[in-house]
């Protein structure tokens, strides 16, 4: 979770030294460990670094290429091993990541990226080339955000100096607080129209009169893994599966793990513990942290993962979500916004304490998260992408068989479940699209209309040619996947890097390549990860029921906010920049406190987007303008 910072002016006029010194000390909370620089005539490019591996603390950024060129790496590279052998013999073992980062840039430029395996964001300005390249992982975690003009490129990856500190005023984008209020914004916004995202998979190049976005690698889907037995799709699974988990082992400092009680952050942990038994990891310890309720019927997760700590004989830290109001939108945000710019909404400022006391007792820096393993392992048991595949390639008999199994599985005539087949290969419309990401009745209709695609999840139908609807069905999720992680964002304190060992590039690349029925089969959803890990995960858990996904606790805490909102004003900025329609919003309220309006997400989410409007202006970064009825724009703030 290092922090690079850079801005090239085109012109060759370096940098305000005042303008820098600002922006080092916006970034500086960040990156604690170290603080470099490099400049240029007309760059100046800024590192903060937060180590978490012995190679890190070995390294020095921005590095300088024997060619000339400058890179600053914030990543977390897992093929080391692979790319040295390949790298011979200009790198050696005890060389740090960004040094063979750079080492494979000399030799193969840009083809090089798709030869790293990690998380990572990366920059490359070329002096002989008046080039600067910006590049990403294919899935994403990492940030990395630009804003250019005809003088000049600045990028960062973290919002804060982009905004505070620019040269022009910017708006917000309507489009991502669209996609904010569904499930999440397109991968390249931002909420600031002129400040862009990195999207995963890509690379930017960009120079005076050039901007190329050019992606330079994808999951294949003529790539297809057959075996002849159950055991030994397991047995390749568990080799990825470990493997996943194992890269993110490696640290110089303890690991904590989230522990849920669920099978997907259960099996992160219990294998890990394997694979630190057998001493493949590099991390000294793995502790956990689990968050609980006791008094909530329908998410109470302490039985379950007592379990997971029962097996491992160590008690890890224990969070009463309930005792602390974790998920305030409301004063806690307003307090903290008085002193610091908050880019995005969505920051959990309320938990940061909690975790904060976690993370500084122990020294953990790496969080290992179980987020798309419901996802990526088949949480949700639907025949639909299996049936699919069957009706795209014409194999009528065994589409015949499954229609009947999954018919007598899910107690649906079978004609229903081949209808919810065809229904996906037709164009998207409202009422073909899934119930929770079609558009909230409270927005206000011209919103609706203008950003329906964002509204719906930037739906998309399947392709009955081309590759399997599996695939486009693995590849949608992964999407989804992907905007979610770009939502974000870094940690304001209780520093620390999140690492997901479901979205493992190697492990998608396996589950992207086998039947789909090996992960998903009638009456055993994550069929393949419970199987493969029987021996490792206690069977209570494994074979529990799903976890409840209504709880009473968020509705409470959503109408407590919603009262705090009214008594500061009775007029929301989200209803007058034409985003919601107040009469409607104050009806769903009502129904949500009455315990009829069940899914309360989409009326938390507008609440986190009101509250975060509302302290942003408060700070006295944005104002209306009441010319434009529903643009806002960024003041210049240059204190």
């Amino acid at each position: 979770m290092s922090v690079q910072f850079g801005r090239w002016n085109f012109t060759g006029e370096s940098p305000a030294p005042e303008y820098i010194k600002k922006v080092s000390a916006s970034i500086a909370p960040y990156g604690p460990d170290s603080s470099e620089s490099c400049s240029r005539p007309g760059i100046c490019i800024l590192y903060r670094g937060f180590h978490t591996t012995k190679e890190s603390r070995r390294e020095k950024q921005p590095y300088i290429c024997p060619s000339g060129a400058v890179l600053a790496w914030d990543g977390r590279l897992d093929n080391r091993e692979d790319l040295i052998s390949e790298l011979r013999p200009f790198v050696t073992q005890q060389d740090s990541d960004v040094a063979i980062v750079a080492a494979a840039f000399e030799k193969w430029r840009t083809d090089c990226f798709a030869k790293l395996i990690g998380d990572w964001a990366l920059s490359i300005w070329d002096s002989r080339l008046q080039s600067l390249i910006l590049a990403k992982d294919p899935i994403g975690p990492r940030h990395l955000y630009y804003s250019f003009d005809d003088k000049r490129v600045t990028w960062c990856t973290v919002l804060d100096p982009l905004v505070l500190f620019a040269d022009r005023k910017f708006k917000l984008s309507e489009e991502y607080i669209a996609g904010w209020l569904s499930l999440y914004p397109a991968t390249h916004l931002t909420p600031y129209v002129g400040i862009t995202s990195v999207q995963p998979s890509s690379c930017v190049f960009l120079g005076p009169r050039k901007h190329i976005v050019a992606k330079y690698w994808d999951f294949d889907p003529a790539k297809k893994i057959r075996y002849r037995s159950d055991g030994e799709y397991e047995e390749h699974f568990r080799a990825v599966f470990f493997k996943a988990i194992q890269r993110r082992l490696r640290s110089d400092t303890p690991i904590l793990a989230e522990l849920s009680g669920g099978r997907d952050s259960s099996s992160i942990v219990c294998v890990a513990d394997e694979i630190m038994a057998r001493g493949e990891a590099e991390a000294p310890r793995l502790d956990t942290i689990s968050y609980y309720d006791d008094s909530e019927p329908n998410w109470n997760e302490r039985p379950y993962f007592t379990l997971v700590e029962k097996k491992r004989g160590r008690m890890g830290w224990h969070i009463d979500v309930n005792s602390q109001h974790l998920t305030r939108s409301g004063s806690e945000l307003e307090q903290f916004a008085r002193y610091r710019l908050v880019p995005t909404p969505g920051h959990n400022i309320g938990a940061s304490a909690q975790l904060q006391a976690c993370l500084t007792s122990e020294g953990n820096r790496g969080i290992l998260s179980g987020i798309g393993g419901d996802e990526v392992m088949g949480g949700v048991p639907t025949p639909i992408p299996e049936l699919q595949d069957l009706v795209a390639r014409l194999q009528i008999t065994g589409l015949v068989h499954q229609l009947k199994t999954w018919a007598l599985q899910q107690k649906k005539p079978w004609i229903q479940l081949l209808l919810e087949a065809g229904l996906g290969f037709c164009p998207q419309n409202i009422s073909s699209v899934p119930k929770v990401v079609r558009p909230s009745p409270w927005l206000q209709r011209n919103f609706t209309k203008r950003y329906k695609r964002a509204l719906t999840g930037y739906a998309r139908r399947i392709e009955l040619f081309g590759p399997l609807p599996s695939f486009q069905d693995n590849m949608a999720t992964l999407n989804t996947l992907r905007r979610q992680l770009a939502s974000k964002p870094l940690p304001l304190h209780a520093l620390h890097e999140k690492c997901y060992p479901y979205l493992d590039r190697s492990l998608l690349e396996f589950i992207c390549a086998i039947p789909r029925q090996q992960s998903v089969r009638p009456r055993q959803r994550r069929s393949l990860i419970r199987r493969a890990v029987a021996d490792l995960v206690p069977s209570e858990i494994l074979n529990r029921k799903t976890k409840a996904l209504v709880a009473r606790a968020p509705l409470i805490r959503m109408a407590t906010d919603w009262a705090t909102l009214i008594e500061v004003n009775e007029h929301m900025i989200s209803a007058a920049v034409g985003v919601i329609e107040i009469d409607a919003f104050r009806f769903a309220i009502e129904r949500a406190r009455r315990g009829e309006e069940l899914s309360s997400l989409k009326l938390r989410r507008a609440i986190h987007i009101e509250g975060w409007l509302r302290h942003i202006c408060n700070l006295g970064v944005v104002k209306f303008d009441p010319d434009t009825g529903t643009q806002w724009a960024l003041q210049l703030q240059l204190t």
